[in-house]
């Protein structure tokens, strides 16, 4: 084999290593999510069974006929639970179904909020056909002059753990394709209070469908729970309201808000079983009631809705694009560096809300009140994900592309909503109930016998060494050293940014990547004694060992890394952690072995210890390349 052209200077290797070393510490003590004192920012994110964690049950539940759901369902959901929650990295959550109703979640770390993995993300877009005022003032008898205020102000993002931003005026979602030729691009926002439309009166609009309050056909339970609200408000009450066929003016009729009165007394649960037209139409009926409703309480998308949104209590059309129409959603930065949600349509899908679109752009059928629409005198689309609105922008063209949903969304929020929408509604709905800390399943005592075992793996690994290779032990000692920061430098990056946790399946994983570390070394040194037997000097059978076994440790790395790969992919759980923690391991090592043994077995060549048998650890090559050598000038000698 030609001898290598040109002469390594190994110190250009190293400093490139000790680069990557100052940016991965740095990274440790300074990036997002360090915290604390300097111990506190070297702690990686242990996994449930070696630190404990979080659990929460889920029960499934059923408005209609209480029944529990099917197996199928069940499993589905848990499905789509443990993708939510596993979302942002390798989080090692268990989900796991309990009978035939409950799922029980658990994830590693105390007092962590899991409520909005148990959300429906049950997605509808719907046109605005009415608004009147959702705040309850206007049943107050008092005379007022508007009673309507159209929705305004700044999205504010739910509480922490939710994954549903709170209702937004000002929230918009906006087209990034262009608009068809009928129309003008884009959404426009909600308008302000400012332009809102006038109150309406008792008597109906001609052109916008009036909500019937028992029109639509209800299931035997519901009209049972009807019946048992009938007689809790009264037959005075409940006559009064069944006969409304407008959002009540109490300015015309004073008398109407003591008639009224007692809805405002029902409970959430009580209020999503009336009638669409009842919860419009009832200025008693408020939006704290109405979002406070059970989850799924609107998701017939067959049937009109009433939900609100920063005060204002919409009538929403039947949905013509549904969630399942989203083929993608991801959380992105805009032009102006706000956080929004992308959402890429199906074919089918693209088709439904360019034809939504351009119903509300040109109000077909004059569907949309006065007092729904925005500035523009064009009809809105609300966002309605759950119960809850996002956002009801006015629709300015007919929009063939992809859309957005804005609002005051962070990071965690807007990647929490995507993840939800990309991996699909739930089939069941779930009520949060008991969620407690629980201590770890193995506990500190399997932590230190874990880590006790890759100890004495490297320290037996050391021992050896020194023993068989002396002063090349050195060099394997302190790669091993080197790998071994570089790998906690990594778990404790990794677990801030993508949630790496690890567990005992990872530790697991790291002690086997020792076996895969310590092969390389002896393919090298084994390769270095090969060349020296064959006559070459130790300063030039240094470069031609690494060039000789660099192919067969690039060849036993990847061997070991395409199944770390695979068995990740196909594997779920602490199995996932086990083949991750072996793979970054095993890439970590390719690292020292190209950045620093190599160069630094050049540097050690130059020197005169490495020449020296007892010392080297060559021991065996280098006297017997001696006698050859001396042979090789005295033939008498070698006759005798």
């Amino acid at each position: 084999m030609a001898p290598p052209q040109g002469q390594m200077r190994p110190g250009r290797q190293l400093a490139v290593l000790g680069f990557i070393f100052v940016v991965l510490y740095l990274l440790v003590f300074f990036s997002g999510g360090a915290s604390g004192g300097w111990k506190d920012r070297l702690e990686p994110r242990l996994g449930l069974d070696l630190i404990g964690g979080t659990r929460l049950t889920l029960e499934a539940t059923n408005t209609v006929d209480g029944k529990p759901p099917t197996s199928a369902n069940l499993e589905e959901a848990r499905q789509i639970i443990e993708n939510r929650v596993n979302a942002y990295g390798v989080a090692e959550a268990e989900v796991v179904t309990e009978g035939n109703r409950n799922i029980v979640i658990s994830l590693p770390g105390q007092n962590r909020d899991l409520t909005n993995v148990g959300e429906a993300a049950e997605l509808r877009f719907r046109k605005v056909l009415k608004a009147t005022d959702g705040s309850g003032a206007a049943a107050a008898p008092a005379p007022s002059a508007s009673a309507t205020p159209a929705p305004s102000g700044s999205a504010t993002p739910a509480p922490s753990g939710s994954a549903t931003p709170q209702p937004s005026g000002s929230a918009a979602p906006k087209a990034t394709a262009s608009p068809s030729a009928g129309g003008q691009g884009g959404m426009a926002p909600t308008p302000s209070a400012s332009a809102a439309a006038p109150t309406p009166s008792a008597t109906p609009s001609a052109a916008a469908p009036s909500p019937s309050a028992s029109a639509e056909p209800v299931p035997q339970s519901i009209e049972q729970q009807r019946k048992a609200i009938e007689q809790k408000v009264g037959a005075a009450a409940w006559a009064a309201a069944s006969g409304l066929q407008a959002p009540a003016d109490l300015t015309a009729d004073p008398s109407l808000a003591d008639k009224l009165k007692p809805f405002g007394t029902l409970s959430p649960q009580e209020i999503a079983v009336l009638p669409v037209g009842m919860q419009f139409n009832v200025p008693t009926i408020t939006c704290q009631q109405l979002d406070n409703r059970p989850a799924a309480s609107i998701k017939d998308e067959n049937q009109q809705a009433v939900a609100c949104e920063s005060g204002a209590k919409y009538l929403l059309d039947k949905a013509k694009v549904l969630g399942t129409d989203v083929d993608d959603a991801n959380a992105v930065l805009d032009q102006t560096s706000s956080w929004v949600v992308s959402l890429n349509f199906t074919g089918k899908g693209q088709e439904k809300w360019t034809a939504l679109t351009r119903e509300a752009f040109n109000n077909e059928g004059q569907a949309c009140d006065q007092t729904a629409l925005g500035q523009d005198g064009k009809c809105r689309v609300a966002v309605v994900l759950d119960n809850e609105i996002v956002s009801s922008p006015e629709i300015q063209g007919v929009l063939t592309g992809d859309s957005q949903i804005t609002g005051s969304f962070d990071n965690k929020t807007a990647n929490a909503l995507a993840s939800q929408l990309r991996y699909g509604a739930l089939p069941v709905t779930f009520e949060p109930q008991e969620q407690q800390n629980v201590t770890a399943t193995l506990g500190d005592s399997h932590l230190k016998a874990g880590l006790l075992a890759a100890g004495i793996g490297m320290l037996l690994v050391i021992i050896y060494s020194f023993f068989y290779y002396r002063l090349l032990g050195s060099v394997i000692f302190l790669s091993l050293v080197l790998s071994a920061l570089l790998v906690f430098g990594a778990l404790v990056v990794l677990g801030r940014s993508i949630g790496f946790t690890l567990t005992l399946a990872g530790i697991a994983g790291m002690i086997v990547s020792l076996g895969v570390a310590a092969d390389s070394f002896v393919i090298y040194f084994e390769r270095l004694k090969d060349e020296i037997r064959e006559g070459r000097s130790p300063r030039s059978a240094v470069p031609r060992a690494w060039v000789r076994a660099r192919r067969t440790i690039i060849s036993a790395n990847a061997i070991t890394l395409m199944s770390a790969v695979v068995l990740y992919i196909v594997s779920v759980g602490a199995v996932k952690g086990f083949a991750f923690a072996l793979g970054l391991a095993t890439v970590l090592d390719l690292v020292v072995v190209f950045l620093f043994r190599h160069p630094i077995m050049t540097m050690f060549a130059r020197t005169r210890a490495f020449l020296s048998p007892r010392v080297s650890g060559l021991g065996r090559a280098l006297p017997a390349r001696s006698a050859e050598s001396g042979a090789a000038r005295n033939p008498r000698v070698k006759e005798a």
